[in-house]
């Protein structure tokens, strides 16, 4: 018997195509132009769709033909908020209502993200901090249906079109997995989704059903979101208990052959302090740590990145966002209690 998901998604499947495809026939859209489908990169995505993972051809088709590629995608990819310098990007996200709502957030959702901390080791404020950046506590998850974004990008934005193909084949396979509607989803302008922004690889990989109901919810389920983001940064190595960043003085010339060294730790405190970087924070000397060199609007600001940091940026490749993930965590922990709000 076919899995009891798989039949959804076909019913899903049958019944989108049948709300949706009146107007396509003999490869055609209603305006005369040639099916999305029938492009020669897209027939091949499909072929490839039906020899690896049994995918009916023409359902298939039939789903991507009401694909809407979307140029506005294209230019939101183009500018991507981590091109901007760091005294320009922190504001974004450190400001008074998001730390505030952050606290109400943790207060909140004290007990899973008190079991996610025993579960994972990921301390509370880091998952809050991720959840905020993202999507300001689930308030912000995306309006580009899913489908369409990473259509657009897998086939009409060749600097990423491999990774996008990828997800694009990871979504089908969510959502055939999952028993959802691929047409219905909504996310970001990339393709990721829910309260975490999970990339569909990262939802397939990672997600988990952290309250038991036997569903994984990145979308509507902020215990699946606390736990799933806790399983993605202990499965990429996170360290319980350990520093994330601290800042630090430099002086002379040496240290600047660690700015070109990349976010992976690989020199020891004592190291970095031959050549003349000295960490603000009191901390063991064989303790390895990445310089990293942000942006100050007056004056260039140097921080170490330890291991955590670096397991940060494994979410997002930008040293920008995993600092602002850092010191909003920073910020939330330390709000007073008697500022949040009552559940």
């Amino acid at each position: 018997m076919m899995p009891s998901s798989r039949r959804i998604y076909r019913l899903l499947l049958s019944l989108s195509l049948a709300s949706g495809l009146s107007g396509t026939h003999a490869g055609l859209t209603l305006a005369g132009e040639p099916a999305f489908s029938t492009r020669p990169d897209v027939s091949g995505f499909i072929d490839r769709m039906v020899m690896d993972h049994a995918f009916d051809r023409d359902g298939l088709a039939g789903l991507l033909d009401q694909v809407a590629p979307r140029e506005d995608i294209i230019a939101a990819i183009s500018r991507p908020a981590e091109s901007k310098p760091w005294y320009k990007y922190r504001p974004i996200f450190l400001t008074p209502e998001r730390i505030r709502q952050g606290a109400e957030f943790m207060a909140a959702n004290a007990g899973a993200l008190a079991r996610a901390e025993t579960v994972y080791g990921v301390a509370p404020e880091i998952v809050t901090a991720i959840i905020g950046v993202e999507t300001f506590y689930g308030r912000q998850a995306g309006g580009y249906r899913v489908i369409d974004a990473l259509s657009t990008l897998a086939f009409d934005y060749p600097p990423r079109s491999a990774f996008f193909l990828g997800e694009l084949e990871q979504y089908l396979l969510l959502t055939r997995e999952e028993g959802i509607d691929p047409l219905t989803i909504k996310g970001s302008y990339a393709g990721a989704m829910g309260k975490p922004q999970f990339m569909p690889s990262s939802y397939r990989h990672y997600a988990v059903d952290f309250d038991g109901d036997r569903k994984r919810d990145l979308w509507n389920n902020t215990d699946d979101a606390i736990g799933s983001v806790a399983r993605y940064l202990n499965e990429h190595g996170w360290q319980p208990h350990q520093p994330v960043a601290s800042p630090a003085g430099v002086e002379g010339d040496g240290y600047q052959a660690y700015l070109d060294q990349g976010l992976l730790p690989a020199a020891t405190l004592a190291e970095l302090r031959k050549s003349g970087v000295t960490p603000e924070a009191p901390l063991p000397e064989d303790l390895p740590a990445a310089l990293i060199r942000l942006e100050g609007e007056n004056a260039p600001e140097y921080w170490l990145g330890f291991k955590n940091f670096y397991v940060i940026t494994r979410y997002n490749r930008s040293p920008l966002y995993a600092m602002a993930v850092y010191q909003l965590s920073e910020e939330i922990r330390n709000q007073p209690r008697d500022n949040v709000a009552p559940n």
